[in-house]
C-alpha cells in the first residue's frame, strides 16, 4: 500500500512554508518558496500548486497519495468555503482560496488562519500535545491567537475568534493599534510592543542602562533583561502584567487545559515566561490556577504547517 501524505501550507506576506508529511505527523520534506504578492496576488495560487507538484515529482510520490492540502493563511477565513474575506498583505478580499487551488492542483484543500493552524500545531505535536482544550498565543510582529476546545478551534460567527491580540489590556491612555481602537494587548506585548514600551520608559528613564533608541528590538531587551538591566526589566514586567492579565481572562473564561506562547518573542525563554505566570497565577481563579497550565511554544516556525497538515488529516 502506497504511503499515505498531507501536505501543510503556512502562507505568509514574504515566504511560502510547506511541509509534506506522513499521516502520523513525520515531517519528511520541508521547502519554502517567495510570495509573490504582485498583481493582486494573482500569483499564489498557481506558485503553490506549481511547488507541491514540482516537490512530489521530484520525490517520486504519485498525487494520489496525498490526502489533502491544509493552508494556515493570514485574515479572517471562512473555513466551510475557504475563502478569504480579507489579506491586506496580499492583496486579497473575498479570495475563494479554496476553489482556485483545488482547480488547479485537483486535491482536496482545505483553509483556516494562521494563528489558528499554529495552535493546531502545537496541539498536535507540540506543547499542547495530547490536550484537547488548550489557547495558542502568538507574540511576533502582532499578536495572534488560536482556541481549541474538546480539539476543534473556535472560529466565531465570521471567522474572528481568537483575535487574542485585541484583547483590551491598556483601557486607558494605551498606544493606538492597527485595527483601530487603542490599548490592544499586542500594541505591548507584541515584538514591536515591547520596543514601544522600552522607548517610552527610555525618555523618562534617569538611570544606567545598555538599551538605547538605535535598532532596538525587543530582543535587545530581553538580552539585557537577563543581564540585570534595571530599565529593561522595568519594561519585562510591564509586558508580563498585560500579557499575564490577558491570559487569565482567558484562563477564566476557558479553563484550558495548556496555554502555549509562540511566536518570536516567546524566544525569550523564561525571562517572560516566569513573570508572565506569576501575573497570571495573581488574576486567575483558584481552580484555573491549579488546573490550567502556561508554557512556552516547541514547534518554532513549523507550528504552521504541522496546523495546515491537521486540517487535511482532521476533516478526513
Amino acid at each position: 500500500m502506497s504511503e499515505k501524505l498531507l501536505v501543510g501550507v503556512d502562507l505568509g506576506g514574504t515566504t511560502i512554508k510547506f511541509g509534506l508529511l506522513n499521516s502520523s505527523g513525520d515531517v519528511l520534506f520541508k521547502w519554502e518558496i517567495p510570495t509573490n504578492i504582485s498583481d493582486n496576488g494573482s500569483h499564489i495560487v498557481p506558485d503553490i500548486a506549481k511547488s507541491i507538484e514540482e516537490k512530489l515529482t521530484e520525490k517520486k510520490y504519485n498525487k494520489n497519495q496525498v490526502m489533502g492540502v491544509g493552508i494556515g493563511a493570514p485574515g479572517s477565513v471562512n473555513v466551510e468555503t475557504g475563502v478569504i474575506y480579507e489579506a491586506v498583505n496580499l492583496g486579497w478580499k473575498q479570495f475563494p482560496l479554496k476553489e482556485a487551488l483545488e482547480q488547479q492542483l485537483e486535491i482536496s484543500t482545505f483553509i483556516d488562519n494562521d494563528a489558528n493552524c499554529a495552535a493546531l500545531g502545537e496541539m498536535w505535536m507540540g506543547a499542547g500535545k495530547g490536550a484537547k482544550d488548550m489557547v495558542c498565543v502568538t507574540l511576533g510582529t502582532g499578536v495572534g491567537g488560536g482556541i481549541i476546545t474538546n480539539g476543534q478551534v473556535v472560529h466565531g460567527v465570521k471567522g474572528a475568534g481568537g483575535e487574542i491580540g485585541h484583547i483590551t489590556s491598556v483601557p486607558e491612555g494605551g498606544f493606538p493599534c492597527n485595527c483601530g481602537k487603542s490599548g490592544c494587548l499586542e500594541t505591548v506585548a507584541s515584538a514591536t510592543g515591547v520596543v514601544r514600551l522600552a522607548k517610552q520608559l527610555l525618555t523618562e528613564y534617569k538611570g544606567e542602562t545598555i538599551l538605547n533608541h538605535e535598532n532596538l528590538s525587543a530582543k535587545d531587551v530581553f538580552d539585557s533583561a537577563q543581564k540585570g538591566d534595571t530599565l529593561a526589566n522595568q519594561v519585562v514586567k510591564k509586558v508580563a502584567f498585560h500579557l499575564g492579565l490577558a491570559l487569565s481572562h482567558l484562563g477564566n473564561t476557558l479553563n484550558p487545559e495548556k496555554i502555549v506562547i509562540g511566536g518570536g518573542v516567546s524566544r525569550a525563554g523564561s525571562i517572560l515566561l516566569d513573570p508572565v505566570n506569576q501575573q497570571f497565577l495573581t488574576f486567575s481563579f483558584p481552580t484555573v490556577q491549579q488546573s490550567t497550565k502556561l508554557s512556552i511554544a516547541t514547534l518554532g516556525n513549523d507550528a504552521g504547517i504541522y496546523g495546515a497538515a491537521w486540517l487535511a488529516r482532521s476533516s478526513k
